[in-house]
């Protein structure tokens, strides 16, 4: 199950960058789910390169579900989506068995597969292979959004430069759903993106730390030890290429605070219970408290960069240089956005399904 996530509800992905199709398939979803297209479409998009802050390779996602849907909704058998690539240039790739890429896959992959692995775009490395993964994603965030439960994403900082902070996380999320560059501050914004074309002027790349809120999850969800909400999120964050850190609440900082400052004291309206802070991000004991779960995600710069580089000739085991070319992103972050979404979508939809059962999703 090596490209399989998830216990209750799972997620398949296969393909490769430059293959003829890419897919992904959600497995244990119930029955009756409504499939909205437009919503898929809409994720899609998020995820697309747009104008000079991305890469040139510009693909359609024409998504097929052909299995397990009728008649708009899901039928509870496996449903598969399959995503074609339409705009390929395999000749960029020609030299990369044999001088890998600094800080790609290309040494890890030739060292597992031998030589027999698909090097075209990166083959299933690539980044390419999440839109699959956004695709099966929409799904479920869709129907988590049915049960009131929402995620929402945005670029904390970006090469040193911060957005502002979560404020009203429902408000804010909205926000965020319906923009292209996923920054609450404006000025932020407009800033980030300039720090993205100048690294493009340069020939570099940037990175920089998402972080996401997800609201409305029940509390009492989760497990105490190997399958802890943290558990299983940062499982599957750390499954996207590019993202080399996770941490919740106030993460490594929590570590500098005195236990006085950095405990979430407990308070009631009469109803419910709830803790004055939040520095443990929602979730304690591995469990969820009923507070919203926020994750910080660190995004490495994109590694394609048009500067020189040291690595090796693997045939002759000599030291070399390579100047990469072809298409790609000076940074990837924001595009990331929409993957960290989807997947802690499944994540969260799998932990729901094992604690009250497939069905809860129906609605």
């Amino acid at each position: 199950m090596k490209n399989t996530f998830g216990n209750s509800i799972s997620v398949t992905l296969f393909g490769e960058s430059h293959g003829e199709e890419i897919g992904a398939t959600l497995d244990g979803i119930a029955p009756g789910i409504k499939i909205d297209y437009d919503f898929i479409e809409k994720k899609l998009a998020e995820r697309r390169p747009k104008d000079s802050l991305s890469t040139s390779r510009r693909e359609p996602d024409k998504f097929r579900i052909i299995s397990g849907a009728y008649n708009g909704y899901t039928t509870g058998t496996p449903l598969t989506i399959l995503i074609k690539n339409e705009n390929v240039k395999s000749s960029d790739y020609d030299t990369l068995r044999d001088t890998p890429r600094p800080s790609h896959a290309d040494f890890s992959a030739e060292c597992k597969y031998h030589g027999f692995q698909d090097t075209r775009g990166g083959g299933h490395f690539s980044g390419r292979i999440t839109a699959p993964l956004v695709a099966v994603g929409a799904i479920l965030l869709s129907a988590l959004n049915n049960k009131g439960i929402k995620i929402g994403t945005h670029i904390s900082s970006l090469h040193g430069i911060s957005d502002r902070e979560f404020g009203n996380y429902e408000a804010d999320i909205e926000l965020l759903s319906g923009k292209d560059f996923p920054a609450l501050s404006e000025k932020s914004e407009e800033i980030m993106k300039n720090e993205i074309l100048t690294a493009r002027n340069m020939g570099d790349s940037v990175g920089g730390v998402l972080e996401s809120a997800i609201i409305g999850v029940p509390q009492g969800v989760g497990e105490v030890w190997f399958d802890s909400v943290e558990s299983v999120i940062s499982h599957i964050l750390f499954s996207v290429g590019g993202i080399k850190g996770v941490e919740f609440g106030r993460g490594f900082e929590i570590a500098n605070l005195f236990g006085s400052e950095a405990n979430d004291e407990l308070r009631t309206d009469g109803k419910t219970v709830y803790t004055t802070t939040n520095n443990n991000g929602g979730i304690v004991g591995g469990i969820t408290n009923g507070m919203p779960i926020i994750v910080r995600s660190a995004v490495k710069p994109t590694p394609s960069i048009y500067k020189n580089q040291k690595t090796v000739k693997l045939s002759t085991m000599e030291n070399t240089e390579i100047k990469i070319e072809g298409r790609h992103d000076p940074a990837i972050i924001h595009r990331v956005k929409s993957v960290v979404d989807a997947t802690l979508a499944i994540a969260v939809a799998d932990m729901l399904a094992l604690r009250y059962g497939t069905d809860y999703l129906k609605g």
